[in-house]
């Protein structure tokens, strides 16, 4: 399965370590995401349709009310560049 260059780029970051958060209002409904490296810096390159995508292709999923992480299906998808040896 091909993905895009954005969701390529979120999936490095998620597995070198980030997390995806997000923020609902009272309606449940997801108000804010955010991108978080492993360094703590913010990615700003997520929006609400290329997480929505990442979920459908199971590439990131969250457990028990933590954060979005990468899972083995995302690994899988993350082709390797010269900057992730």
């Amino acid at each position: 399965m091909d993905i895009s260059r954005t969701e390529q780029r979120i999936l490095h970051l998620l597995a070198q370590g980030g997390r995806i958060e997000i923020t609902r209002d009272e309606r449940k409904k997801i108000e804010k995401l955010q991108l978080y490296t492993r360094e703590g810096w913010v990615f700003s390159g997520l929006d609400l349709i290329t997480f929505r995508k990442l979920k459908q292709k199971k590439a990131i999923k969250s457990s028990s009310g933590k954060p979005y992480r990468i899972t083995e299906r995302g690994l899988v998808l993350v082709r390797a560049e010269q900057d992730n040896r």
